[in-house]
Order: structure tokens, then C-alpha cells, then sequence
């Protein structure tokens, strides 16, 4: 009797041996079940090597208890004691599978399947295993049957007798045997239907790329066939009742439980398709509606159970269109979409711990692998494997992957499938969540010989093992690109420039060639640079990818390479700051004009970055202005010093566009900004802001360049249209009006001289040849238009508006807002038109009559010809012409009681018109999101072209850019110009009634 207080030696040995109950152990082994062997030593080293000590321990017990008398309880102990390998098998299965005790308890006889140790036991296939099933004539005696092959499995699993893709085939190969004996159970059922019918089972995904898991919906297509001389309707139908049957068999739950589920939702149609097509039937689908997906899906094609020769020939038929499918438009994107689609899905609450779907889980490494199959498959047989380890081997290879980054890739996807099986064998459940429970946890880690601290190290070698597949996911596609021109160092196989031809096609480069070039000249060499590149293009071509034009993202990458390669600090920026290299891409292959402007100045990617000198958030107003006057300052003339202000203009459209970009793509860490609204208004409020600053500079220039620090009149400069509203766009003119006022003691002429002397210098300046992109200033909205002087005094706009002014003018005054100059000025024309924009008592019925009749006439006589009305965002149906009228005609019928409507804003004005109930919620959100999507489209246009437009590119490749700006996915333009057509539709008919009274 152990002492009180001290603690027994079995006690300490059973910890020692791994144990984690050590009291509940040592009870169990003192019980009477295990009497004849508890003293033997080999029992309890064994018990110490399996997963988890404890589970392997009550399971015997509970085995033994199960035995039919004392003779085959001394059977039992005594194999277990002389025999090793029964030792190791039986006790391994039950130290890591729950499951497998509870079947071994309720078949106590089973134990005996695993005493065999012979040859042809140690790598059963397809035959062996339908011998284990052959005496199976429903479906519970078929559970037991499949409980018992399965034991054999894990038995050897889990002693390391065979390895991963070893227990993955043979699982495959008790898939394959367990549906032919469902198959043969269903049509023993209905033999008239057997007899009428030809039925194949193809099995797919991981049971027909020969890879299954313990726990896994075993997906299949039917295909079904009349017998000769037979009605083929009627067959289909009675292929249909066996298939359903025989699903049935396997998917059901019994007093057995359950095998696996039978899901054969990849057919044609999904679930809403037929379950059975005949041969031709599935041609027809294939060769017109399918998916991508579907493809790739085929990939995995394998005829397994019923009429072997209709399965054969239905792969066989298929398997051309499967490695055409590389042909298709937006085939790379399309795959990758859905990989991100998955991961999309996956609950919040799982991502960390899902093993398979999340990034740098199995599926990453399946994606990868299936993509580089069906774009170099086509010219090379060698790679047409459904199975994923046996397709990395062959791609490696070939060197459609680097050797080491496929042995790594190799490495990473076995572990993190043992994992899964470990897993998923404890209950027997479909799972690819990491528990836990650090029982859990223990138990796997051990399982997979990690004994020191298991749960420890098995979190660091899964999360080791994540992050390199992580990192070789987009790596396995781009890098070998660059071995096949760099040209380093002699390998075994490199991608041939075939090959890599072919895959830059895949990726949507329209110029191969050309790629390859721009490819070799950033990747060549030994120099840090070179290696540098190389670290950087795989990831890089991935975001190109990504894009509408991923020539164009290439070219100019090396443009500013070739810019910029020689600067430490831009190399520096890429490769160490995580943001900089992924908004330089996104920048690059959006369009012309973001490039265009960081070309004439390479050194503004530094602002991509997230450093000091970084950070795409446009800088206000106040900040601008103190920036380029202090330039303007230093300045040795006007002409350098309007050059220094145009200058900060350039770097800070690059800014704005550059985060209208990346916040329109969205990135790898931040997805694309959802509220479309919040965009628009902060490029129309930058641009606005900029354009205002740079003005301000050019006036301070002109001034101090002709008269010194005091011109001989007060000047100040209005903002009018989309400038005065804080709405321009990147390729808008700046409508101005300017007014001065004579300084005390001054003449009028020469006052008026001085004026438009500025005015003239300043259109100059901000014209002249450089290369920074031109400012125009337009005066048009002066009294008397083109006609009138360009710059008058208040008084005489005061004697203008007070005798002749139109309509049409107090309307284009709503947008007047004091931009440059003389504020205290400025301030008073303010003050001098607000009773013309918000009129007393509001417009009377002759002025809304004139408005109406100014806007007819516009539509008529300025929409270009040729031009699609649905699709002119200026002038078009519902665009912004529309809807900027109808906001203006509320202003001025209701701005003079309303005072949230007196802004030169129109989205402030429609939220002040709404709130003031002077239209309706519904009305206001249509003609907000019509106006907002306009604008949108207006800007995307600018981007991708470089130049201004008011209407959709004609070119497929640009419309695609805006598409991809506008958050189309790649192959949807047409769902793009549907959506637009169909808000401006709503919009118009909002119109019609607000501002036509229709």
C-alpha cells in the first residue's frame, strides 16, 4: 500500500509514458480485464508511444470487455503481448481514433483484421478491398464492412507503414470498392432497372485525383446510357433510381452511423441540373454553358464504380475541352476569383483555425497546382495527374515550378494533410477546423511525432508550414517566368520561352514577347538590383495580373525601374515597406494617366509608401497653399516660379490618383471602398483644393513678377461650375470669373490694365510647354460670355447683373465660391449675387419655363453626333447634365427660405432639398447614385485613357480598365453598362417629373 501523501510508481511511470490521468489509468490497468499483463512492460511502453496514452487504454479495456468469454479475452491479451505489429496497430488506432474504439466495442471480433502482416495486407488496393466487402448485402452490413477496412487503414497510418499519399490512395481505393458494392446493393433492388440501363460512376475531386481523406463528401457524376435496341428516355429515368439509390446506401444513417455523404453537385446545372445525362447530353453543356471552374473540376475526372467502358469514354471525351479551358478569356482571373470567392466565405469566427480553405491552407496549394496543370497541360501530357502531389512532382519536373519551391510546396501539404486526417479520424467527422481544446491538440501533435511540448510545436510547425505556402502560392506561378530569362545558373529544367509564353497568355498579356523582354532586362544579372527584382516580380506579376492591362502595369514598372533602379531608397522602399510594392502595381496597370504623371517625376513613389514620406491621403487646402507659395517664394522669376507651383500640382494628382486607384481596387490586407460617394467627393475636394492652391500660387507669381508685392488693384479669382462645387475631375478645365477693384488713389484704366495683365500672364504660365500637365482657365461664364471683357470691376458686375442679367446666369452663379486673391473681394461679389442664385420668393413661372426650355435645347444641339444617349455621362439620359439641373432648380426656387440649400455642392444640395421634404428619400438616393456613378465613370475614363471623356471607351481593353475601376470583375463590362443604363433609366424618369413636371 502506497503511503498517504506519496504517490505510487505506477503513478510516476504513467506520467513518464505520457499520460495525462495517471489516478484514472492506474485504476484501469488494475482492473480485472487487463490482470494477465499489466506487469509486462512492453504493454505499457506501447500504450506510451501512441497519440494519446489514455484514449488507448480505455480502449482496450473496453475491447476486452467486449470479448465473447475468457478464451478470446486470452487471445486477445496474449497476440497483444507476443505479437508487435498486432501491438503497434491496434493500440495506435486507438490512441488516436475515438471513433474506431466505439466500432471495435460493438465488433469485438474486428481485431483480428489487423493481425495479418503480409505483403499484399501492407498496400491493399481496389480488389482487396472489395474481397473486405463482398459479404456486404445492405446498408448496415455494408457499414461494418467499411468500419472494418478502415481500421486497417489507420492501423497503418498511424504506425507510419504507409505515408501520406499512400493512406490517401488506399482511402481512395475503399471509396472506389464501397460504391461499386452500393452500386451492386441498389441494383439487386431494381434489376429491372439494371438491365435497362448503362450507369457510370465518375468519381471527382479527391476521390478521383486518388487523394481522398477519412471524412469527405465523395463527389461523383453520373452518366447513363440505354442499352442497345432501348428507349433512352426511359433508361435515363432508371439510371436516375439507382444513382439516388445508391447514393442513398452511402450518404444514409443508420444504427451504423453513416459512411460518407455522395455529392454530385458538380454535374452539369449543379443541383438544379439532372442527376444522370447521357454522354452527349454532357458534351452539349460542356461545350457551351460551362464555368471555368468546371474544368478544373474535370481535372479529377476517374471512372470508378458500374460501366467502366461509358466512364472511360466519357473522360476521354471530355479531356479535350478541359485543356482547352486555358483558352478561354479571363481564364487566370476567373480561377483566382474563385479562390478568392472561398476564402470570402469562410466565417470570421474559423479563419484562424480552418486548415484547408483559409490563406496558406491545402487548398491554396491544390489552386496553384490545377491552374499551372490546365495552362501547360495542354502541351504537356506528363502533367495531366488529378492527383495534387503527383502533378507538383511532374511540374517540378518540367520546370513549370522551381525544384526547391515544389519540394517545400511537397513538404507543406503533407503535413497539413496528416493534420487534417489526424483530425478527422478521432470522431470519424467531416472537419477542417484545428480544434481547440488542448487535449485536442496534444493528441494530434504527438500523432505526428512531435513529443517534447506537442501543442507548442505543433501550432509553430502549422503555422511554419502556412506561411511557406502562403508565400509560394502566387510565387509558384510568377517565379518561374523570371528562371526562364534570367538565366542565373544552369538547372535541371527551366520553363522553356514556350512555356513561358504560354503563360503570359493565360494571364491576359496581349504581347508576350514583349513581356519576356521587359522580364529578362529587370531580371538579368548578378548585380543587387537584379536580386532585388527577382524577389520582387513574382508578386508583382500576380497584381498585374489582377488588372485590365497587365502589358501596360510591366512596361511601366520598368520604365521606373529603369528610372529609379540606381536610387537606394526605391529599391529599399518595395522590398521593405509592405504597401508600397502592392500600390505601385495597382498604380502602374490601372491606365495612362497615374503613370504619365509619376513618369515626369519618378521620385513621387515614394508617396505609395507607408513611411514619413508616404501616405496617399490628399493634403488639404491650407497646406497646399502654404507649400507653393513658399515655393513661389523662393522663385527666381514668375515663369520658374508658376514651373515650382505646376509642379506640386503634377505630385499631387499623382497623390489623388494614386489613392483613387488602390482605393478603388481594394489591396491583399484592405478590401476596395465601398462607399462609392465618399470617393468621388474626395477626389472632386483634392482636385478642387489643388487647382484653387495652384492658382493662388500663379497669381502670387504674376503679381510679384509685374508690380512687386502690391498690385495697382485688388484682384480675386471665383471658382464657377465643377470648380466652385468642389466636383472637378482630373482632366477639368478651371471656370473662373475674376473681378477687381481699383486701389485708392489708382486709375481706373490702368487699374483695369493691371487686371487684365494678370489674368493674361496667368492663362500663359499655365499653358507653357512642360512637363507638368496643363492648367486652362475658363472664363466663359462672364457677363456676355466670349464677347464680354475678361475681368471686371464689382461695380460694373453689380450694374451687369443688376440691368441684364439671364436666367441662365443665375443658375451658373450657384457654383460661385471665392478661390484666389483678395478674400474681403471675393466676399463681397458673394454677397453681391446671392439674391440673384437664391431670388426672393424663388423663381416665378416664365424663369422655370426659360430654365426648361435652355435645357431641351442643350440635349438637342450639344450631344456629339453618333454618341449613345444612354451612355453619355454629361449630356446623356439621366447623367449629370440631369441631375445637376433638377438640384439647381430647387436651389433656386427654395434656396432663399432654405438655407442648407445655398452650397455650390450638388450632392450637399440634394441632401438639403431631401431634408427639407422637397423630394422624397427614394427620389434622392436615385439621383445621388446616378450622379456618383457618372462621375465615376468620368474619372475612370481619365485614368485609363489620359485624356477626358464623357462616354464609355470603345477600346475592349480600356472599357475592361474601367470596368476593374468601377469593381467589375474581369469578363463583366456587359453587367457594367447594364447597371448604368438601368440607374440613369431611374434616374431620367425622377427628372422628368422634378424638373419637367411630367
Amino acid at each position: 500500500m502506497t503511503a498517504p501523501g506519496r504517490r505510487s510508481s505506477t503513478f510516476t511511470r504513467l506520467l513518464r509514458h505520457g499520460f495525462t490521468d495517471p489516478s484514472a489509468a492506474e485504476r484501469l490497468l488494475e482492473g480485472p480485464e487487463l490482470a494477465p499483463v499489466r506487469s509486462d512492460p512492453v504493454l505499457l511502453d506501447a500504450l506510451g508511444a501512441t497519440a494519446d496514452p489514455d484514449l488507448a487504454l480505455f480502449g482496450l479495456v473496453r475491447l476486452v470487455e467486449a470479448q465473447d468469454g475468457d478464451p478470446a479475452r486470452r487471445e486477445l491479451l496474449d497476440t497483444l503481448i507476443a505479437a508487435k505489429p498486432l501491438r503497434d496497430r491496434l493500440l495506435g488506432v486507438l490512441g488516436a481514433s475515438a471513433a474506431l474504439g466505439d466500432h471495435l466495442a460493438r465488433h469485438p471480433d474486428d481485431w483480428q483484421t489487423l493481425v495479418t502482416y503480409e505483403a499484399r495486407d501492407l498496400h491493399p488496393g481496389v480488389q482487396e478491398f472489395e474481397r473486405g466487402l463482398a459479404d456486404a448485402t445492405d446498408p448496415v452490413s455494408l457499414r461494418v464492412a467499411y468500419r472494418r477496412c478502415l481500421l486497417s487503414i489507420a492501423a497503418r497510418d498511424v504506425c507510419g507503414t504507409t505515408d501520406l499519399a499512400q493512406t490517401a490512395a488506399e482511402l481512395a481505393d475503399l471509396a472506389t470498392a464501397t460504391l461499386r458494392a452500393a452500386l451492386a446493393i441498389a441494383e439487386a433492388a431494381a434489376p429491372d432497372d439494371a438491365v435497362m440501363c448503362r450507369l457510370a460512376v465518375v468519381a471527382m475531386g479527391k476521390c478521383g485525383g486518388h487523394e481522398l481523406n477519412y471524412v469527405s463528401d465523395v463527389d461523383v457524376i453520373f452518366v447513363g446510357e440505354g442499352v442497345e435496341g432501348g428507349d433512352e428516355g426511359k433508361a435515363v429515368q432508371a439510371a436516375t433510381r439507382l444513382a439516388s439509390h445508391m447514393m442513398r446506401i452511402c450518404s444514409e444513417t443508420t444504427v451504423e452511423g453513416s459512411i460518407w455523404p455522395v455529392d454530385a453537385n458538380l454535374r452539369p446545372e449543379g443541383r438544379n441540373g439532372p442527376l444522370v445525362r447521357t454522354l452527349s447530353s454532357h458534351l452539349a453543356y460542356y461545350q457551351r454553358w460551362a464555368k471555368t471552374w468546371e474544368f478544373q473540376a474535370l481535372l479529377k475526372a476517374r471512372p470508378v464504380a458500374g460501366d467502366l467502358e461509358l466512364g472511360e469514354k466519357y473522360v476521354a471525351t471530355l479531356a479535350p475541352l478541359v485543356w482547352q479551358a486555358a483558352e478561354r478569356e479571363n481564364f487566370v482571373p476567373d480561377v483566382q476569383k474563385m479562390r478568392r470567392r472561398v476564402v470570402e466565405n469562410i466565417p470570421v469566427a474559423e479563419i484562424e483555425r480552418e486548415l484547408k480553405l483559409a490563406p496558406g491552407g491545402l487548398r491554396d496549394v491544390e489552386f496553384a497546382v490545377q491552374l499551372l496543370q490546365l495552362v501547360h497541360g495542354r502541351a504537356d501530357t506528363s502533367l495531366r495527374s488529378g492527383t495534387t502531389l503527383d502533378a507538383l512532382k511532374a511540374l517540378a519536373a518540367g520546370g513549370y515550378v522551381g525544384r526547391a519551391d515544389a519540394v517545400q510546396l511537397d513538404d507543406a501539404y503533407r503535413f497539413l494533410r496528416t493534420m487534417e486526417h489526424r483530425i478527422q479520424l478521432f470522431r470519424l467527422r467531416r472537419t477542417h477546423l484545428v480544434p481547440e481544446n488542448e487535449a485536442d491538440l496534444r493528441r494530434i501533435g504527438r500523432s505526428l511525432g512531435l513529443r517534447a511540448d506537442p501543442v507548442k510545436e505543433l501550432n509553430r510547425e502549422w503555422k511554419r508550414h502556412a506561411a511557406m505556402v502562403r508565400r509560394l502560392h502566387e510565387k509558384l506561378f510568377y517565379r518561374p517566368l523570371l528562371d526562364a530569362v534570367a538565366q542565373l545558373a544552369p538547372v535541371e529544367a527551366r520553363l522553356s520561352t514556350g512555356a513561358a509564353r504560354e503563360r503570359l497568355i493565360a494571364l491576359g498579356y496581349a504581347d508576350p514577347a514583349a513581356a519576356l523582354r521587359h522580364l529578362e532586362a529587370l531580371a538579368s544579372g548578378v548585380t543587387r538590383k537584379a536580386a532585388i527584382q527577382r524577389t520582387l516580380l513574382p508578386v508583382l506579376l500576380g497584381w498585374f495580373a489582377d488588372s485590365a492591362d497587365p502589358d501596360a502595369g510591366l512596361l511601366n514598372f520598368r520604365k521606373v525601374s529603369d528610372a529609379l533602379g540606381k536610387t537606394p531608397w526605391y529599391l529599399r522602399l518595395l522590398r521593405d515597406e509592405g504597401a508600397a510594392a502592392e500600390n505601385l502595381a495597382r498604380v502602374l496597370s490601372a491606365g495612362r494617366l497615374a503613370p504619365d504623371l509619376l513618369m515626369r517625376a519618378p521620385e513621387a513613389v515614394a508617396l505609395l509608401g507607408d513611411g514619413e514620406s508616404g501616405g496617399l491621403e490628399p493634403r488639404d487646402r491650407a497646406h497646399l497653399e502654404q507649400e507653393i507659395l513658399a515655393a513661389v517664394r523662393r522663385a527666381d522669376g514668375g515663369e520658374q516660379a508658376v514651373t515650382a507651383a505646376r509642379g506640386v500640382r503634377r505630385r499631387e494628382l499623382f497623390r489623388t490618383a494614386a489613392t483613387d486607384i488602390v482605393a478603388s481596387y481594394g489591396t491583399e490586407e484592405t478590401p476596395a471602398v465601398a462607399d462609392q460617394g465618399a470617393l468621388v467627393d474626395l477626389v472632386g475636394g483634392a482636385v478642387s483644393d489643388l487647382t484653387a492652391a495652384t492658382l493662388a500660387g500663379t497669381l502670387r507669381a504674376v503679381v510679384r513678377d509685374g508690380w512687386g508685392d502690391t498690385l495697382p488693384t485688388r484682384f480675386a479669382v471665383i471658382g464657377m461650375g465643377r470648380f466652385g462645387g468642389h466636383e472637378l475631375g482630373y482632366g477639368s478645365d478651371a471656370d473662373v470669373l475674376f473681378v477687381h477693384e481699383p486701389r485708392e488713389g489708382v486709375d481706373d484704366q490702368e487699374a483695369s490694365r493691371a487686371a487684365n495683365a494678370v489674368v493674361s500672364e496667368m492663362r500663359r504660365m499655365l499653358l507653357l510647354p512642360s512637363a507638368d500637365p496643363p492648367l486652362l482657365i475658363d472664363a466663359d461664364l462672364r457677363p456676355e460670355g466670349k464677347s464680354g471683357p475678361l475681368v471686371r470691376t464689382l461695380n460694373s458686375y453689380e450694374a451687369y447683373y443688376r440691368r441684364w442679367s439671364l436666367v441662365w446666369e443665375s443658375q451658373a452663379l450657384l457654383r460661385a465660391e471665392v478661390v484666389a486673391g483678395d478674400e474681403e473681394l471675393g466676399s463681397r461679389f458673394i454677397e453681391l449675387v446671392d439674391p440673384l442664385r437664391y431670388p426672393a420668393e424663388g423663381l416665378g413661372e416664365e424663369a422655370v419655363r426659360e430654365i426648361r426650355r435652355l435645357k431641351a435645347r442643350m440635349e438637342s444641339e450639344r450631344m456629339p453626333r453618333g454618341a449613345d444617349p444612354t451612355l453619355h455621362t454629361k449630356l446623356g439620359r439621366g447623367g449629370l447634365s440631369d441631375v445637376e439641373w433638377t438640384v439647381q432648380l430647387i436651389q433656386l426656387q427654395h434656396g432663399w427660405v432654405e438655407p442648407g440649400l445655398r452650397t455650390t455642392r450638388t450632392r450637399e444640395a440634394l441632401a438639403a432639398a431631401c431634408a427639407a421634404e422637397l423630394l422624397s428619400t427614394e427620389y434622392a438616393a436615385t439621383l445621388d447614385e446616378a450622379w456618383v456613378l457618372a462621375t465615376r465613370v468620368r474619372n475612370a475614363v481619365m485614368l485609363v485613357r489620359g485624356r477626358a471623356g464623357d462616354t464609355f471607351p470603345s477600346d475592349g481593353r480600356e472599357l475592361a480598365a474601367v470596368g476593374r475601376y468601377l469593381g467589375y470583375d474581369p469578363g463583366h463590362v456587359g453587367d457594367m453598362l447594364d447597371d448604368y443604363r438601368r440607374t440613369t433609366r431611374r434616374a431620367r424618369a425622377v427628372v422628368e417629373e422634378l424638373f419637367y413636371g411630367a
